[in-house]
């Protein structure tokens, strides 16, 4: 296969940020990348306007990094409580999932976590206290409290008592 460089105007995701000068597909970068305005051929003269794009890389971090820090601050203050049906024997009804977390950190911080940067190792399936880890950003990493209930299910037993009458 063919292969060509390119230097990158914009982050592209799995290839690379503002700046990157990368060995692309040649049809990748002649189909999709150069009309696109993602990329432009690495030519003497291109290679010369990397600088430019350095600064705007390196401001666009900083502003991420800065974003990430005031959420990391407000996740850090977060306590986080989940109710999860307990049977009688114990046995939990499902799971609480990285899913589930997620959307407990949007309704209580109002901060939107995408459920892959939630990071557990199996579903938990049992009440307790839990320290979640979080991946607000490549360098941050915050570890959330979590404090899993059993729930309390009043309901389904009024329902037992008038179905057996």
């Amino acid at each position: 296969m063919a292969t060509t460089e390119v230097i990158l105007r914009e982050k592209v995701d799995n290839l690379g940020a503002e700046a990157d000068v990368v060995t692309v597909k040649r049809g990748y970068a002649r189909n999709f990348l150069i009309p696109s305005g993602k990329a432009f051929e690495a030519t003497h003269g291109n290679l010369r306007h990397i600088e430019h794009l350095k600064q705007i890389r390196a401001q666009r971090e900083a502003e991420e990094l800065a974003e990430a820090e005031k959420v990391a601050t407000k996740l850090r203050k977060t306590k986080l409580s989940l109710e999860l049906s307990i049977g009688q024997g114990g046995k939990a009804f499902g799971s609480i999932t990285n899913a589930d977390i997620a959307k407990a950190i949007l309704e209580k911080a109002k901060v939107e976590i995408d459920r892959h940067n939630i990071t557990l190792d199996k579903p938990i399936k049992g009440t307790g206290d839990f320290e979640i880890p979080v991946k607000v950003h490549a360098d941050i990493e915050v570890i959330m409290d979590l404090k899993v209930k059993a729930q309390k299910d009043d309901e389904g037993d009024d329902a037992e008592g008038s179905a057996s009458e």
